[in-house]
């Protein structure tokens, strides 16, 4: 049976982020994905926002990975000319009582090492975003928007020319433990198997099945979808950078934002809908069109219900439940559980792009 150093499962960009890291190891590594090309669900359904890293709580993987990450992530676009903005954003505040709630942003922001935060008044608002309706915002000047794409691409690209082979069309079927690291079963009928001394687990919306595979049944995703939708005609032009509501408590989503993308159009949402695993689609329902309207004329007045179309979707794998309190992101060498060389990656969602070569770097100290 084949030997290889390290196996990747998933071609999401924490797959591929890791890839890349791990591509001057000269090691024999795997990247396997079961679909027909890289980033198709998480990674490319999304908002494509370079987060600033101010909503995490203090010391959590999802604060350190976001601020670190968002470093990197400019650095390494404005290095290899991958398109991106930085934008910048304010989280508008429509009342006294969320006037109070920015605060809290505020401190948590600073405490997270987010720079150049700052409350500004209504007047200053105003002045950045003259269609915009609020009493007071927070503005991050380091939130951006990438093209995901590009960027997916450029860590697959550099990856294969560094010799990790990356295999589209490989499900993953069955994980053994063997004495020298870990037999893959690839394919329904069990086509191809080869043994694998590291695996590291970056499937998704699938990380929690993955993990089961082996033996580990520590993590249960909850599938989390989010919908937008478009602005139509001129009114695209009337905000100049994003545009975000407080966010929902504990942040299972940020409420229905303004998002710019490269080409200058204007996106609402996502709004979180928990679904069952089996109930996976992408079908955006134009009936929540009204909802979208109310919560975006909130802050943008200038909005009729007319101006907004049904747009894209994405699905987010959650470790938090619709009750719960903020989940990190599970980021573990499963040593300790006998099972070394098994690196598990489960719940990472939001600010996962952001956070990709955080991550990597992470993941590659542990390997």
């Amino acid at each position: 049976m084949e030997q290889i150093d390290i196996t990747i499962i998933g071609a999401g960009v924490i797959g591929l982020a890791t890839a890349y890291a791990l591509a001057d190891s000269k090691k024999t590594i795997f990247v396997l994905e079961r679909l027909s090309s890289f980033g198709q669900e998480t990674s490319s359904r999304n908002s494509e926002v370079i987060h600033a890293g101010i909503y995490y709580p203090k010391d959590s993987l999802k604060a350190k990975l976001c601020v670190e990450g968002n470093k990197l992530l400019y650095e390494l676009c404005a290095a290899k000319n991958i398109p991106h903005q930085r934008t910048t954003k304010v989280i508008v505040a429509s009342d006294d009582k969320e006037a109070n709630e920015l605060e809290s942003l505020y401190l948590q922001g600073s405490e997270n090492g987010v720079a150049g935060l700052k409350l500004i008044t209504q007047k200053e608002l105003n002045e950045l975003e003259p269609n915009v309706n609020g009493i007071a915002a927070l503005y991050s000047p380091f939130t951006g928007i990438i093209d995901s794409h590009s960027l997916m691409k450029y860590f697959a690209d550099s990856a294969k020319a560094k010799g990790v082979e990356i295999s589209y069309g490989s499900n993953v079927r069955q994980i053994k433990k063997r004495r020298s690291g870990y037999e893959i079963i690839i394919g329904d009928d069990g086509d191809f198997s080869f043994n694998s001394r590291v695996v590291i687990n970056c499937a998704g919306l699938e990380s929690d099945n993955i993990a089961k595979m082996v033996g580990i049944n520590d993590y249960e995703l909850k599938l989390c979808k989010g919908d937008y939708f478009s602005l139509a005609g001129l009114k695209k032009k009337m905000i100049s950078r994003l545009v975000y509501p407080i966010p929902h408590a504990n942040t299972v989503g940020l409420g229905v934002h303004a998002t710019l993308n490269l080409q200058g159009e204007v996106r609402f949402g996502p709004d979180a809908t928990y679904i069952e695993r089996d109930k996976i689609n992408y079908d955006v329902d134009p009936n929540k069109a009204k909802d979208f309207y109310l919560a975006a004329k909130k802050l943008l007045p200038f909005i009729e219900l007319r101006d907004l179309a049904p747009d894209t979707s994405g699905i987010r794998p959650k470790l938090q439940g619709p009750n719960d309190p903020v989940k990190d992101f599970v980021i573990r060498h499963e040593k300790d559980k006998g099972y070394p060389g098994f690196i598990n990656l489960v719940g990472i969602e939001s600010p996962g792009l952001t956070a990709s070569l955080a991550i990597a770097k992470m993941i590659k100290d542990l390997v």
